[in-house]
């Protein structure tokens, strides 16, 4: 028996949330080759030592920025079965994670500033041996899904 790919995908709205957070992450690189520049002024650096700073902090920009929030999304799945919760992730190594119902000991849902101001949630799901995530769902599917993931748990650790 094969289990079919999750068919769920988190919101949209993630796109933005973590483009803003890689143009946050983006400006310490732009302030290191700021910083590069300023020697090159002061201690007259070689010019090419300037060019791959600025080449550098422009590639990580659009990469970070552009290209891989969009494919971080499009690979990004899940699906809660009654047995199981299935993630899959990952944007050039695809993951693909069960996690047993019976593992789960708790679910909780957690915003930062950014995700708040989007109106979205993270659902963190914990087992004895670490904590799952499924980032940037709308709050009210976040509230369901921490809900209905907590109820299928309990009904999972009462067959046991």
């Amino acid at each position: 028996m094969t289990i079919s790919e999750p068919q769920k995908r988190i919101s949209e709205r993630a796109l933005t949330v973590w483009k803003i957070a890689a143009g946050l992450h983006s400006l310490v690189v732009w302030v290191i080759a700021g910083g590069l520049v300023a020697l090159k002024i002061l201690f007259d650096f070689p010019y090419w030592v300037i060019a791959a700073a600025l080449g550098a902090a422009a590639l990580y920009s659009y990469l970070f920025i552009f290209l891989l929030p969009k494919m971080r999304w499009k690979r990004w799945r899940y699906e809660v079965r009654e047995q199981e919760i299935e993630l899959q992730y990952g944007v050039f190594i695809v993951k693909r994670t069960l996690i047993p119902m019976i593992r789960v000991q708790h679910v909780d849902t957690q915003q930062g500033p950014l995700l708040r101001k989007y109106h979205l949630s993270t659902v963190t799901i914990s087992t004895a041996a670490t904590v799952h995530e499924i980032p940037a769902l709308d709050m009210e599917e976040a509230e369901h899904l921490r809900t209905s993931i907590s109820r299928l748990a309990r009904v999972a650790d009462e067959d046991v």
